[in-house]
């Protein structure tokens, strides 16, 4: 196997690949533009094939982890595809329910949930991630990926490679999907319960999933199809509240009983009045994939995707009359004091969603003097329509007044010309040209039928498009059998045009924005010749504002108000040091990482003290500084035949050192990086058909707000730590047929990421593999 030594560990539990990178480190360096691993009950090895899709650069300068499909389906309870990465070390998803398809985002070493565009995932080379935003609501297309596809994942921490944006500070996931070799069918059917406790909710929330997947390669064509259809009712992920102390003491309103005693994350007394976000979503997905080798160096793939979500929310009410019947809205006392529940306070939605994603690549992989790559991807809102009421429950039930907003024709697209030269056995020149294009459009518009009607009049409106055009190179050049250096750039030319914001009268234009930057990139690394290897890695990454954090703000007669025209983007500076130590003749692996980086300009919703009145805008944040220690360990069939360990801990010391607009946040935690992460899997074969899996999660304190003083944790709004432990139990009962139970959250810990994560759930799963 021909590989380069930067790659630090692409299987967390095979970890006899370290051996092998140590044998090869004198050979060529790898030629192919895709990795991917197989397993089987004997051996672990590495397949560089060239002729594969893959977002990832021939060279990659930084520390990369991976889990490959066997340790997926004999160790996670997957049924989202973002569950692959539960135990990756650093990363955490913020999936609330099963199906969450508009708030998992993907938190790394530096960077929260609230950071969603300071990571970016692709599956097959087509880009998943959401750059139209940055926040919850912008959450990686993770549908357009199913766990029975996925081939393999490897994750990129940090922006060490010239191949990528300055979306990659963070990290890059990389999803390889299955291509056949020969005929084959599966099929698997899933289903999943919950008791979900909180508050006045006290029910059970169940789902089930089907799936089945088609393929073959005959000669020099092949083919996949993929089918999934994904039924979920999710618990409720979002609670009516009032503060105590807007109440009026008074004997008017409604009298009611039900209301539910706390405290919100600043340690107000509050009051807990309904359920809301209960979603039921029908998930319909899609896959087909074509390729055909022209040449035995000569390849073309095509992706088509299509994801479909059906989303009905449902509500409930804690407030009782002196009937019993629930209260949704008017004047109501509780305790001698009168609130008022507006019409929309307890209130449902619908969302009807049909996405579609194109993927076209075609590559040569000579391995000769030169090789090169074109690569297009488009990610289509088809249909995007969310309706909800603006009339009070039951009369909601069947229609009554309301809003549509419209996001179709909204998505991106990606263009990458690559090429490869190695003018020699010392140096692979890596080089290439990429377009991302980013088109936001939003129609709100008022409706007489919010369950069925049309649009009837325009709202509001919004609209914008970004586009980012980057050159970039990077030289790996072999100095000695011992060293090993890579250097590279990337030139970005971003250009920011077509914002408009509307109300229902009027139209105003953002003035458009071009700005160019140079990230520098470099990475060394020395390999000892025995079992250590020791790398260092730098670099510059920026992060541009995306489309609706540019184009913010609100209509005030005819200007736009509420809006920073001079947005700057994000600049970070990222340095990481590794030691490397194979154990056990290959068969485990220690991994220590000191990582450092400066972010200048930090893009954050925060409000701005130094103008009277106050305004609350996205702004620059000036400077937060991280410095963390990373450990991965991984063991296998050492201190027991049959047992593999895997595990990871993070220290993360994450502080704003400077924020002139917002003072009382300096020298508090950067918002929601906890300072401590763990993660420890536990995988037994107790026979060759049956295996077991324990997986530990642990995650430390955090805060949402800038100057954390959302200190209470524990509550709707608030950020908590959690610790949680997940089981599966996995049985082959023949040779096509495998079954499977586990239960997640086993110890049924109650915790928060602003709404509640999924309580103790049992997944039970049945398989046929052809």
């Amino acid at each position: 196997m021909q590989n380069s030594f930067f790659r630090v560990r692409f299987n967390a539990r095979r970890a006899t690949l370290v051996a092998a990178i140590a044998a090869a480190f004198p050979a060529l360096p790898t030629y192919a533009l895709a990795l991917s691993a197989e397993a089987d009950a004997k051996s672990s090895q590495v397949v560089v094939q060239g002729d594969r899709p893959s977002s990832l650069p021939t060279e990659i300068p930084t520390t990369i982890e991976g889990i490959q499909a066997k340790e997926i389906e004999r160790n996670i309870n997957a049924i989202d595809a973002e569950d692959a990465l539960k135990y990756l070390p650093s990363l955490l998803v913020r999936k609330r329910y099963v199906g969450d398809y508009n708030h998992a985002v993907l938190a790394t070493r530096a960077s929260g949930t609230g950071n969603s565009a300071r990571s970016m995932v692709y599956a097959d080379g087509i880009l998943l991630s959401n750059l139209l935003g940055n926040g919850a609501t912008f959450t990686p297309r993770w549908g357009l990926v199913t766990p029975e596809e996925i081939e393999r994942v490897d994750v990129l921490y940090g922006p060490f490679s010239a191949a990528y944006p300055g979306n990659s500070v963070g990290a890059v996931v990389d999803y390889r999907t299955r291509m056949p070799k020969a005929f084959e069918a599966h099929a698997k059917v899933l289903g999943f319960s919950e008791n979900f406790q909180l508050y006045g909710t006290d029910k059970t929330y169940s789902g089930k999933q089907l799936s089945a997947s088609l393929g073959n390669r005959q000669g020099d064509f092949s083919w996949w199809l993929n089918l999934n259809q994904l039924d979920s009712d999710g618990h409720p992920i979002a609670f009516t509240n009032k503060l105590m102390s807007v109440g009026v003491t008074s004997s008017a309103g409604k009298a009611v009983s039900g209301a539910i005693a706390g405290k919100n994350p600043q340690n107000q007394d509050w009051w807990i009045l309904g359920a809301t976000g209960q979603y039921h979503t029908i998930q319909d997905h899609a896959k087909v994939k074509l390729a055909y080798d022209f040449s035995p160096t000569l390849h073309a793939a095509y992706t088509f995707g299509y994801w479909r979500n059906k989303m009905d929310s449902g509500v409930e009410s804690y407030l009782r009359d002196a009937s019993g019947n629930p209260v949704y809205s008017g004047d109501v006392n509780i305790n001698g004091k009168k609130y008022t529940l507006s019409a929309t306070d307890i209130s449902n939605s619908q969302n009807r969603l049909e996405h579609l994603s194109h993927g076209l690549n075609l590559k040569s992989s000579s391995k000769g003097v030169f090789d090169w790559e074109v690569a297009a991807s488009l990610y289509d809102y088809n249909k995007d329509i969310a309706r909800s009421p603006l009339v009070a429950i039951p009369v909601a039930d069947s229609g009554g007044a309301g809003r549509i907003t419209d996001q179709s024709g909204t998505g991106w697209n990606t263009l990458a010309l690559k090429g490869i030269w190695r003018p020699n056995t010392q140096h692979t020149v890596e080089f290439g040209y990429q377009r991302e294009a980013y088109h936001l459009k939003t129609l709100v518009s008022d409706t007489g039928n919010w369950i069925a009607g049309n649009a009837d009049k325009q709202f509001s409106a919004f609209r914008g498009d970004t586009n980012l055009q980057s050159l970039y190179a990077q030289d790996a050049w072999r100095i000695s059998p011992h060293w090993k250096t890579i250097l590279g750039a990337r030139f970005e030319q971003w250009k920011a045009d077509n914002g408009a914001l509307a109300n229902a009268s009027t139209t105003l234009n953002f003035a458009s924005r071009s700005e160019n930057f140079v990230s520098p990139k470099a990475a060394i690394a020395y390999a000892s010749g025995g079992d250590w290897t020791y790398k260092a890695s730098l670099g510059r990454a920026v992060r541009m504002p995306t489309v609706s954090e540019l184009y913010q703000g609100t209509i005030s007669n005819t200007t736009i108000v509420n809006n920073d025209p001079n947005l700057k983007p994000e600049k970070s500076w990222t340095t990481e040091w590794s030691a490397e130590r194979s154990l056990h003749d290959g068969r485990g692996l220690l991994r220590t990482t000191l990582f450092h980086e400066r972010t200048s300009d930090a893009l954050y919703s925060q409000t701005n003290t130094l103008v009277t009145p106050n305004v609350t805008n996205i702004q620059n944040v000036d400077d937060i500084r991280t410095t963390g220690l990373e450990i991965a360990f991984a063991d296998n069939d050492v201190l027991l035949p049959g047992l593999d360990i895997s595990a990871s801990l993070t220290y993360a010391d994450s502080v704003i050192v400077r924020n002139d607009k917002f003072p009382a946040s300096v020298n508090k935690r950067q918002p929601r990086v906890p300072e401590w992460r763990a993660n420890l899997l536990l995988s037994y074969r107790v026979t060759d058909k049956f295996s077991s899996s324990l997986g530990i999660r642990y995650s430390g304190k955090q805060y949402s707000a800038l100057d954390n003083s959302d200190v209470n944790a524990f509550t709707y709004f608030g950020f908590s730590d959690f610790l949680v432990a997940d089981l599966r139990l996995r049985y082959q009962v023949a040779r096509q047929w495998s079954a499977a139970i586990g239960i997640d959250n086993l110890n049924n810990k109650k915790y928060w990421a602003f709404h509640p994560y999924t309580q103790r759930s049992v997944v039970a799963e049945l398989k046929f593999d052809f």
